[in-house]
């Protein structure tokens, strides 16, 4: 047995790796602190497929029951359908088990309000504090709640993705397409989504059991049999999902790893054609985004790292659309939830309305080279480290809303640190990867002299 070790608690909320800083005496003192500083009401509880998911269900199930809550048994579920499913079935707010795409040891815990968004960073100082003052209304036994089954899990989320494309166009074009779920979440609102849009579906790892047949997140490195197996069906698109579907990567239909940062600047290409107003990417996302904003002359605003700080941000600038560059499209008509499903339905639909393949979408699109790495710094060497690069790089416009971000007329450079370990991220993009990785380079040769 490891030492009994933290979880790592953000702002919406929790994980660690199960058996040392998760176990069930943590989830039932994170959740009975979470139902504490929430309105009265059902919440619903949902996971993804991890092995470990089940185990935690019922601690969650539980511990709310015992502090009197009823809840809903949604069972496996995508993280986006669990955010649309709790506002339409009026609860007072949800817990997604799910560790997202971290390794397989981890597992976590996250929450949602009523309105169907991961909580807010006011809400998630709440709860980090009541659970760490050890908050929990334990209810006597006449109190106690009922564990519900959840009817039907999947109709409102399908009903709302649906709604916001042109189906018809679609429907026509019969598109040949390759749905990676890898054993998470998402296969089974993926297939009945794909074929209500008239596509003919190779899905792979259908199976939601959490034997990920490869790494859980969909980078270039980990889906290179997906790149091939693309090819093998003749597929015009496949669409790659992280283990608890709030995330989309991109394949073409020649093979090629599109990638994360297109899904979210191709939608938004897409939905400025047929609408105007304002888009919010978090300050980690591709320079594409704010090109495509400026060619459409709305306005175009960058928030935080996190997905709770986008839909704040889209929240209080009335965005019509953002998302996070990590393939994280998100649609307030939808849901405030990264969405891989509202995803693959805006890339087929900008494929069938301009005739074009996904290869000539993503090409026709600003082109420019991310490079991120990784530098060790500890923690209280980090406000004179971002200083001295800030002097250093004095020709950038400086920005200090998460981390430091230096931007240029062509390209950017983000250091940000880690909460969860003594580094600080590096993220870099410009024309070329050349360029990009001098600048990470130049970072980590000035941060290693406060080590």
């Amino acid at each position: 047995m490891g030492t009994m070790t933290e979880p790592i608690i953000s702002v919406s909320g929790l994980r660690g790796v199960v058996g040392e800083s998760l176990t069930p005496l943590t989830a039932v003192r994170y959740v009975a602190a979470f139902s504490a500083v929430m309105p009265p009401g059902q919440f619903l509880v949902a996971r993804d497929t991890r092995s470990t998911g089940p185990m935690l269900a019922d601690a969650v199930h539980a511990a709310l029951n015992a502090v009197g809550r009823t809840t809903i048994d949604a069972g496996v579920l995508p993280t986006p359908t669990a955010g649309v499913l709790t506002s339409s079935l009026g609860c007072a707010g949800a817990v997604q088990i799910t560790a997202s795409h971290n390794p397989i040891p981890y597992n976590g815990l996250k929450l949602f309000a009523d309105s169907g968004r991961v909580i807010p960073n006011t809400l998630g100082a709440k709860v980090a504090g009541a659970y760490h003052d050890g908050l929990a209304n334990w209810v006597s036994h006449c109190q106690v709640g009922q564990r519900k089954p959840c009817e039907e899990k999947l109709q409102a989320h399908l009903t709302a993705v649906l709604g916001r494309v042109n189906q018809q166009p679609i429907r026509q074009r019969r598109y040949r397409v390759l749905l990676d779920s890898n054993h998470g979440a998402g296969a089974e609102l993926g297939l009945r989504l794909l074929e209500a849009l008239g596509c003919e579906v190779i899905v792979l790892g259908q199976e939601p059991d959490g034997l990920f047949d490869h790494p859980p997140e969909p980078l270039a490195e980990n889906v290179i049999s997906v790149c091939q197996a693309v090819l093998q069906h003749k597929a015009d698109v496949g669409f790659c999902q992280d283990p608890d579907a709030d995330r989309l990567a991109l394949i073409d239909e020649t093979g090629r790893y599109v990638g994360e940062e297109y899904t979210v600047a191709i939608c938004i290409n897409h939905i400025l054609q047929r609408r105007l107003g304002p888009i919010v990417v978090n300050c980690a996302s591709s320079r594409m985004n704010e090109d495509i904003a400026r060619r459409y002359g709305v306005p175009f605003f960058r928030s935080a790292v996190g997905e709770p700080n986008v839909v704040d941000c889209m929240l209080e600038h009335g965005a019509i659309f953002g998302g996070e560059g990590n393939g994280g499209p998100i649609d307030p008509e939808v849901g405030l939830v990264r969405d891989s499903f509202l995803g693959m339905a805006l890339v087929l639909e900008a494929m069938a309305a301009r005739n074009m393949k996904l290869s000539q979408l993503a090409d026709e699109l600003p082109r420019y080279h991310m490079i991120k790495t990784k530098i060790t710094l500890p923690p209280d060497s980090v406000p004179s480290a971002l200083n001295a690069l800030e002097n250093h790089f004095a020709d950038a416009t400086a920005d200090r809303l998460d981390g430091l971000r230096l931007d240029w007329p062509d390209r950017w450079l983000l250091v940000r640190p880690s909460n969860t370990e003594p580094i600080v991220r590096a993220i870099a993009e410009a024309p070329e990867p050349e360029q990009a990785l001098s600048l990470t380079e130049a970072a980590a040769a000035l941060l290693s002299r406060y080590r």
